[in-house]
C-alpha cells in the first residue's frame, strides 16, 4: 500500500467519525422548522443553563409529564454531574381522555409509563413533534391485544386526541434540546408519564376517588415506585418488565 492511500483511508475513517457526531444535528437542521427553533429558542436556552450552572448544550436530557398538573418537566445530565436536575416545566396546554393508562387504539387517553423517545419529526403538522414507543412491553401485555394503537407524540399546538401537545413555542425548545442530546450521543431519551406526582397525599387523593378499581390502583403504586426512585436518588434505575406487565427497577449498571 502507498503512502497516499494509507493517509485517503486515514481521512476517510476521520470523516466518518466526525460525521458520526455531527450528522444527526446537521440533517435536522436540513428542516427549516428547525433551523427556526435554533435560530430563536439556542441563545434563550443557553441563558437559562447558564443561570442555572448547567452544561450546554445538553449530554442528556429526561422528560417527565404530569396529567394532572398539566406538567411537562425537563431535565439534564452532563459528564461531571451524578444527578439529574431540572432545566425546565412547561405546563401541557391540553389532555385527553381520564387519569389512567391508555390501553387500546381511540380511547383518547393519554399513556402512563416509562417509555423514550423512538422519533423526531421535523415535519410535523403540530409543528415539530417527538414520538414515543408507545406501545411498551407493558402496554403490550396489559392491553387490547390488535388494538393498541401508535403515533403518540409531544408535540406543538394546543389539540390532542391522546397526544402531549405544549404548543408550538415550547415545542421549539424541546426538540432542540433533545435534537441537541442525540447529536452528543444520548441513544434513548427516557419519557415517564405519570397521572399525576405521585406523593402521598396525591396518592391518598387517588385512592378515594378511584375506591374499587384495583387494577388502575395497583397499575398506580407501581408507576409510584418508579415516581419515588427519582424523587429520592435524581437518577434513572433500569426498568425491565415482568410476564405480568409490572414494572420492575434496579440499580443500573
Amino acid at each position: 500500500m502507498t503512502k497516499f492511500a494509507l493517509i485517503l483511508i486515514i481521512c476517510a475513517i476521520c470523516v466518518t467519525c466526525q460525521s458520526k457526531e455531527t450528522n444527526f444535528k446537521d440533517q435536522q437542521q436540513l428542516y427549516p422548522r428547525v433551523r427556526k427553533a435554533r435560530s430563536e429558542k439556542d441563545t434563550i436556552l443557553q441563558k437559562r443553563f447558564t443561570w442555572l450552572k448547567l452544561t450546554y448544550p445538553p449530554q442528556q436530557i429526561f422528560i417527565r409529564v404530569f396529567k394532572r398538573e398539566k406538567e411537562l418537566e425537563v431535565w439534564t445530565l452532563s459528564e461531571t454531574d451524578t444527578h439529574f436536575q431540572k432545566v425546565y416545566t412547561y405546563p401541557i396546554c391540553r389532555t385527553s381522555g381520564d387519569l389512567g393508562p391508555k390501553r387500546q387504539e381511540g380511547d383518547l387517553q393519554i399513556p402512563e409509563g416509562f417509555y423514550y423517545i423512538d422519533r423526531f419529526n421535523p415535519k410535523s403538522n403540530f409543528h415539530l413533534s417527538l414520538g414515543i414507543n408507545y406501545p411498551n412491553r407493558s402496554d403490550q401485555i396489559l392491553g387490547t391485544k390488535g388494538k393498541l394503537g401508535g403515533d403518540i407524540f409531544i408535540h406543538g399546538g394546543c389539540a390532542t386526541i391522546g397526544c402531549i401537545p405544549i404548543t408550538d413555542e415550547y415545542i421549539k425548545e424541546v426538540y432542540w434540546l433533545a435534537v441537541q442530546a442525540k447529536s452528543n450521543g444520548q441513544a434513548q431519551i427516557p419519557v415517564h408519564i405519570f397521572p399525576a406526582k405521585l406523593n402521598d397525599d396525591t396518592m391518598n387523593q387517588l385512592q378515594k376517588e378511584f375506591t374499587g378499581n384495583t387494577t388502575l390502583l395497583h397499575f398506580w403504586n407501581n408507576l409510584r415506585d418508579g415516581y419515588k426512585w427519582f424523587e429520592k436518588h435524581k437518577t434513572l434505575p433500569q426498568i425491565t418488565v415482568d410476564t405480568k406487565g409490572k414494572y420492575q427497577f434496579s440499580t443500573l449498571r
